[in-house]
Formats: C-alpha cells, structure tokens, sequence
C-alpha cells in the first residue's frame, strides 16, 4: 500500500508539473500544448519509478540507464516543433527545450526528487512568462523586424522597396508568397533593417501608408 502511495505521489506530481508548463505553451498555440507536456512528463516519472522498481528486484541493474535513455529520446519529439519560416528563421526552439526539460522534471519527480522537479517547474513558468514580456519590451526597438506584407500587385514591390530606402530602411532578405488577406493580391515576407534604432510599431504604422499596401505585419 506504501508504494502505491509512492507512485501515486510521484506520477500525480508529474502531471501537475507538466500540465502547468504545458498550459502556456498552449495558449501561444504551440505544437506541443498541455496534453503533450503531461505526457512528456509522466512517461519521463514512471519511466524513473519502473528502474526503481526493476534495481529493488535486481540489485546489479543500472539505476540510471532508463532515466538516460528518455533524455536522449525526447530529442526525436523536440526536433518534431522546430520550423525554419520562409525566411530561414528557426521558430520552436522553446518549446522544443520546454519538453527536454518537462521530460528531466518527471525523471526528478519518478525518483523521488520532489524539491528538484518542484523548483524547476517554477523556474521555467517564471522564464517563459516574465523573461518573455521583458524579451518583447528589448526587441520591440531592435533595428531589425521580419515583416510580412501583402501589396496590390507585382509593380507594387518596387513602390515599396523604393520608399523604404528613402527613409533609410535596408531590405536584406525578400521572398514572394501567398496573400493572407486576397488572393488576387501578391505576399511578401522581409528582413528589414533600419537606420536606427525605432519603435516596431511606428515603423509598420509607416510602411502600411504605402500606395498599395492593403495589410502588413510583424512576424515575431
């Protein structure tokens, strides 16, 4: 009965610790949400609690050698919520480090480190809330800002990039798409630097003037 509590504990903590994680990412409408972290972390817990269990009835068994195959593992499941966007940006990259880490906090929670596996969920919810509104406020100024754009035409592309110029915006990357908003309308995605250092909004605020932008945003 003892160890059923035990692996109660442990599983139940797992799926608190992965579905508070896995609750953020959902809402910004990731690839791995709360159902994927819960997973990702109770298969990690009773990962750990099944080599406890297996080293109790084979004392030579290696205590560590389940545990270690889940780290490398999940790997295979990060890479799965990493892009590359039509502009070569790599997007996922948090969520794919937020399920190694939800898979290291079940291993901590399955062996019975609670405070370990405790501690780390806190840390991550505080980085992926507060560091995340502090990152926005650092690169809302930022020179540089991926946009995409949606214009009347095909003669409308050099319209804009002549305008851009002239307010001192270098254009480094352009790549022709479909349009959001209609379809009889061009896309564009860009890397855009400017001359200095300008709010993204107001930047976009002027861009959107140009003679035949019908939509355009920031691509974060």
């Amino acid at each position: 009965m003892g160890d059923l509590l035990k692996v109660t504990l442990r599983l139940l903590l797992a799926l608190l610790c992965g579905g508070l994680l896995g609750v953020e990412r959902g809402k910004k409408r990731r690839p791995a949400g709360l159902r994927t972290h819960i997973l990702v972390c109770v298969g990690a817990a009773i990962t750990m609690v099944t080599n406890e269990y297996i080293c109790e009835r084979y004392p030579m068994a290696d205590a560590s050698r389940m545990g270690s195959q889940v780290i490398s593992g999940i790997g295979f499941l990060g890479a799965g919520t990493i892009l590359v966007t039509g502009l070569q940006k790599i997007k996922g990259l948090t969520t794919a480090a937020g399920l190694w880490v939800d898979a290291c906090i079940g291993i901590a929670l399955g062996a019975g480190f609670y405070s370990g596996g405790i501690v780390t969920t806190v840390l991550c919810m505080l980085a992926n809330t507060l560091l995340k509104v502090f990152e926005s406020r650092i690169n809302a100024n930022d020179r540089t800002i991926y946009i995409f754009v949606e214009l009347a035409d095909i003669t409308c592309i050099g319209k804009f990039l002549k305008h851009a110029k002239s307010r001192g915006i270098q254009i480094s990357e352009l790549e022709l798409g479909k349009a959001k908003m209609d379809g009889d309308h061009i896309g564009a995605l860009m890397l855009l630097k400017a001359a200095h250092r300008t709010e993204h909004a107001h930047l976009l605020e002027v861009l959107g003037e140009i003679e035949g932008v019908y939509y355009i945003e920031e691509i974060n």
